[in-house]
């Protein structure tokens, strides 16, 4: 294992159970046996044969470098093809109803087999990947283990829920000052966390302790221009929702760029400068909701309003 991937998460079993993000999947690897759904679920989260052609994992966009989500505005999956959309992190998913930017998932279960499916993703059928793990040895003596049943799509998706809903750590600089120790932020970002409070109103949105909410919003990006993405009303139908994405959260901000749905901001100040004047940026937006108005922010503003920001990251990233 590289060492900067060693990332300790608090996990429900109290354990931390590690495995490479390439491994061949052909069962001939001496791997330690997992002792819950969690460890199953990260091994399979790290494991190519979940991919059509095994090249690819789950964590070969979600990279637990960057706070398990990727460093690209669009992702590669198999053959090189590229998502649709900005892969967001994996951290944080226990507080969420939906999944995906427009939450088309109702459970971390359903999520986990979506992008396995994905043509352009994994690219690998659900019952073939059921097919795959009872033929691998060390998958199918892992769930007789964890499960005490062969793989199936239940299980699958569960191992792999119960992985990614312990995604979750609360030792960034913020979580350090909330808890007492009052040099843990600086003198900008103090002045940030007040402009995120009040007067830029980021926390209308962005509520404590995952800095996300359960909600979706059109913030301004979508004109009408690209017909084939219209985030939430894809799924409901619904035209308040058109253009509308899932609100993400703002933990590990300073290691998860690029930013928005669409991967299409690359910097955290050009996405403080975007709030700060939407139609500097977009023209014509369509169904722009009410609350996307000028911040009128000065410079030095937004500055402390990132220093704000960055101190949401957590310490192994630091």
């Amino acid at each position: 294992m590289i060492p900067h991937l060693r990332i300790t998460m608090l996990l429900a079993s109290g354990a931390f159970f590690l495995c490479s993000l390439t491994l061949s999947g052909d069962g001939s690897t001496d791997r330690p046996m997992p002792a819950n759904p969690i460890e199953l679920g990260e091994a399979l989260f790290h494991d190519v044969i979940l991919s059509g052609d095994r090249t690819v994992s789950c964590a070969s966009c979600h990279k637990p470098e960057f706070a398990f989500a990727d460093n690209a505005s669009l992702s590669e999956g198999v053959g090189g093809q590229l998502t649709k959309r900005n892969t967001p992190t994996a951290m944080y998913l226990n507080y969420r109803k939906f999944f995906f930017w427009d939450g088309r998932a109702g459970s971390l279960e359903e999520q986990a087999l979506i992008p396995i499916a994905s043509p352009e993703e994994m690219d690998l059928a659900i019952p073939e990947a059921v097919s795959r793990l009872k033929e691998n040895p060390f998958f199918a003596r892992a769930f007789e283990h964890v499960y005490q049943t062969e793989p199936s799509s239940t299980t699958l998706a569960h191992a792999l829920a119960s992985f990614q809903k312990n995604l979750t750590t609360y030792t960034a600089p913020y979580d350090r000052y909330m808890e007492g120790d009052y040099k843990a932020m600086s003198k900008s970002a103090l002045r940030g966390m007040e402009l995120f409070l009040y007067d830029a109103g980021c926390v209308f949105c962005h509520k404590e302790p995952h800095f996300g909410n359960n909600d979706f919003f059109n913030i301004g990006l979508y004109n009408g221009a690209d017909k084939t993405d219209v985030g939430r009303f894809k799924v409901t139908g619904d035209s308040l929702d058109l253009g509308s994405f899932e609100t993400p959260t703002l933990r590990n901000i300073a290691v998860t760029a690029p930013y928005m749905h669409d991967g299409s901001m690359a910097t955290l100040m050009e996405v403080l400068e975007y709030y700060n004047d939407p139609d500097a940026m977009v023209s014509n937006s369509l169904n722009r909701h009410e609350n996307m108005i000028k911040l009128n922010l000065d410079k030095k503003q937004l500055k402390d309003l990132e220093a704000f920001l960055l101190t949401l990251t957590d310490e192994r990233y630091e």
